[in-house]
């Protein structure tokens, strides 16, 4: 049976994207300001941030396979959206970090960026989302020309380095951080022929 994806059932998608995004942020700093996050809350905010963040980077990641796997043109149109929402989560964990952890300590946040590798491959995890973000709109895409998809595809880039953020920040149990680098490099597989020309154009620009 074929899917047809109308505009009403696109509309339908992206309330049900909204509500299953921005309610469980909302619900979990609820939780947390009521004081029922167990014994180490900003443990377990960054870490629902920081996965969620993760979560929804690599489903936006998956809807250009399933688009072209169902024949599904208009789902790409809900790509932005999952984007715009890992860009909040990160957000989110990158403050909670600055303001729970650290306690607004900026030298020391500049300290730690320097000197632990996982917080420097985060932090410009961060900054990439960051700057895709900033550019998400039409306008910027129009005003950005040809230069818009070369800032976009770092995209995969963000994705790799959250994935060694998230593998270099477990001490121990390291099976979850290597299934998501497993489901990541999945979805980087449906893009090979796309990242080798970027990876061939990276080569031609720095010869």
């Amino acid at each position: 049976m074929k899917i047809r994806l109308t505009n009403r059932r696109l509309f339908w998608l992206k309330v049900i994207i909204h509500l299953s995004a921005a309610l469980p942020l909302v619900w979990f700093f609820y939780q947390g300001s009521i004081d029922q996050l167990g014994g180490d809350p900003v443990k377990e905010i960054l870490h629902f941030t920081g996965i969620s963040a993760f979560n929804l980077l690599l489903i936006s990641l998956l809807v250009t396979p399933l688009a072209r796997r169902f024949k599904l043109a208009a789902l790409v149109r809900v790509r932005r959206l999952l984007g715009l929402y890992a860009f909040v989560y990160a957000l989110a964990h990158f403050l909670s970090y600055i303001l729970f952890e650290l306690q607004l300590a900026w030298q020391l946040l500049i300290s730690e960026i320097v000197k632990r590798p996982y917080i420097t491959v985060g932090f410009f995890a961060f900054v990439i989302l960051l700057l895709l973000a900033a550019t998400s709109t039409v306008w910027a895409q129009r005003k950005l020309g040809r230069t818009w998809q070369n800032l976009h595809n770092f995209v995969y880039l963000a994705g790799i380095l959250i994935a060694l953020h998230y593998i270099w920040s477990v001490k121990s149990d390291i099976l979850q951080p290597t299934i998501y680098w497993a489901l990541l490099l999945i979805l980087l597989f449906f893009r090979k022929q796309k990242l080798t020309q970027l990876v061939k154009k990276c080569k031609k620009t720095l010869a």
